[in-house]
Parts: structure tokens; C-alpha cells; sequence
């Protein structure tokens, strides 16, 4: 597991919101509410739990850095 600073990458970033599957899935209406991951793979829900709590974003960490100046 990693802790600490994840490491930007641009084509994953992209690559998640223009998959074909996400849209088949957006088109379809087979949409959950959000903090339902638990019920369509529970084994991957706790992974990123955990994952999400043992390291941050850096490009979220900049962006407060700037929004309280």
C-alpha cells in the first residue's frame, strides 16, 4: 500500500472519464448513488477506503495552498 503523495499521471486521468465503458454504463442509467462501491465490488471499495485515507492529492494540496491566500 502506498503512502504519501500519489503520482500525477495525465493519460490515466483522462482515460477515466472517457472510457467506453463509463459511458455505456452513464448512457445506460446503471448509475448508483455515491458510497454504493461496496455493492458492486466490495473488494476493490475497501482497497481505495484505505488507499484514499493513506495518501493525498497534489494537485488538491496546491489548489488549497492558493485558495487561502
Amino acid at each position: 500500500m502506498k503512502f504519501g503523495i500519489r503520482t500525477p499521471s495525465l493519460k490515466k486521468r483522462l482515460s477515466a472519464r472517457t472510457s467506453v465503458k463509463r459511458q455505456i454504463v452513464h448512457r445506460a442509467g446503471l448509475k448508483m448513488p455515491r458510497g454504493y462501491g461496496w455493492i458492486t465490488n466490495p473488494k476493490r471499495y475497501m482497497y481505495n477506503k484505505i488507499y484514499n485515507k493513506t495518501t493525498f492529492d497534489l494537485f488538491k494540496l496546491i489548489n488549497k495552498l492558493l485558495k487561502k491566500r
